[in-house]
């Protein structure tokens, strides 16, 4: 179970820190506000899911520890949330996508066998749904926009493309985690 929440919490504190990249150089103020409230509740699930990965460990590591104190390649998040900001329609995109299938995952980890895991999941399921809301009103009005706005839409969504089907894989340890009650099922 440790490896499975170290994946997890990977992947929300990369995704977090790349959304964190747009504070001050949003598009408009509105967006310099909400994009690092959306980069701290990622970075907020993530040292949860680091402490009680923390615990399972039994090693002495605290959250900062696994999160800071590591080697590049010892990271275990998946390839889509280290992707470049590129424009705001990818970063839009990029974080539409992934609250979409998070979302979901969190609202069935409420279920989890495990009181933290049903602790992180009860608010990373609010989180995930404002994330779909924000991110879903601009995927949306970019893509509907103008020819500029709906062709970097259509060029986020290539630039995205290959990295999707990934977050629907279980590592080993994820499957063990899954089949244990501690996490829902991936594809299912």
């Amino acid at each position: 179970m440790y490896r499975a929440l170290l994946e997890l919490a990977d992947d929300h504190l990369v995704l977090g820190h790349r959304v964190s990249e747009w504070c001050g150089h949003a598009p408009m103020l509105e967006e310099d506000l909400a994009l690092p409230n959306m980069a701290l509740d990622c970075i907020g699930t993530a040292r949860a899911l680091y402490a009680r990965a923390g615990e399972l460990e039994g090693a002495g590591r605290d959250e900062d520890a696994l999160a800071y104190f590591r080697g590049e390649r010892e990271y275990l998040n998946c390839l889509l949330v280290e992707q470049p900001n590129g424009d705001f329609a990818q970063t839009m995109l990029r974080q539409l996508g992934f609250a979409a299938f998070m979302e979901p995952f969190w609202r069935a980890a409420a279920q989890s066998s495990d009181d933290a895991v049903r602790g992180v999941a009860g608010k990373a399921v609010k989180e995930m749904a404002y994330n779909i809301r924000h991110a879903g009103e601009w995927v949306v009005r970019l893509g509907d926009g103008t020819d500029e706005s709906t062709g970097r839409m259509r060029a986020a969504s290539d630039a995205l493309a290959p990295y999707w089907d990934e977050l629907f894989l279980s590592s080993p340890a994820t499957q063990e985690a899954e089949a244990a009650g501690i996490l829902p099922e991936r594809a299912g």
